[in-house]
C-alpha cells in the first residue's frame, strides 16, 4: 500500500528548488494517529540506488524529475531528508515555479510503503503514536496540503553559495553537488 504525506513552505523564483521533503522527529496528526519520522528512515532507501521521482501533488504525469537522471538528488542528514531539484521546461515545471512564486504552493510531501517492521505503534494517551522507522522512499512531492508543517523548499534561480548550504543545510550538499 503506497502512503503519502505532506508539509512545507515554499518561497522565492528560479529553476532550481532544494530544501528538506521531510525533517525528523517533526510530529504530523494524520486523523486518528499522531505519526513522526526517526532518523534513519530513507537511509536504506537512498542506499540502493533505486530512482525517486519528484511529482507535483503526488501526480504521476507530472514528474518534475528522478534521482535515476540526476534532475533529483536527495541526502539524509542530521535534520531530515534534504533535497534539489533542477526544474524541467516542461508545462508543470513553468508552471509550479509561478505557483511557488505566489506563495500558492506551500509544501512538501512524500510517498513511501513501510518496509516490514519498518514502523513502529504505541498509544499516547488518547492517540496512537506510529513512529516511521525505515521506508522505501518512491517519491517526495510538492504540494499545496501539507501534513508536515516543519518542511523547507527555496526556489532559486542560481546556484547558491557556499555559506547558503553551511548556513541552511548545514554542509551536507557539499560533497554531493
Amino acid at each position: 500500500m503506497l502512503e503519502i504525506r505532506s508539509s512545507g513552505t515554499l518561497t522565492g523564483k528560479g529553476k532550481t528548488l532544494s530544501g528538506y521533503a521531510a525533517v525528523f522527529n517533526s510530529e504530523a496528526v494524520l486523523g486518528d494517529f499522531t505519526e513522526v519520522i526517526r532518523h534513519g528512515a530513507f537511509a536504506k532507501s537512498l542506499a540502493t540506488g533505486s530512482n525517486i521521482r519528484c511529482l507535483y501533488h503526488h501526480q504521476g504525469d507530472a514528474l518534475l524529475g528522478t534521482t535515476q537522471s540526476g534532475t533529483l538528488q536527495l541526502v539524509e542528514d542530521a535534520k531530515g531528508l534534504a533535497f534539489t531539484l533542477t526544474l524541467p521546461e516542461t508545462t508543470h515545471g513553468k508552471d509550479l515555479a509561478i505557483l511557488v512564486e505566489r506563495g500558492d504552493v506551500q509544501g512538501c510531501s512524500f510517498g513511501f510503503r513501510v518496509a516490514p517492521g519498518g514502523d513502529r505503534w504505541e498509544q499516547r494517551g488518547k492517540q496512537m503514536l506510529r513512529e516511521l522507522l525505515e521506508v522505501d522512499l518512491l517519491e517526495i512531492t510538492l504540494t499545496s496540503d501539507p501534513a508536515y508543517v516543519d518542511t523547507t523548499v527555496a526556489l532559486r534561480s542560481k546556484p547558491a553559495p557556499k555559506s547558503f548550504w553551511e548556513s541552511d543545510l548545514n554542509g551536507a550538499w557539499m560533497d554531493t553537488l
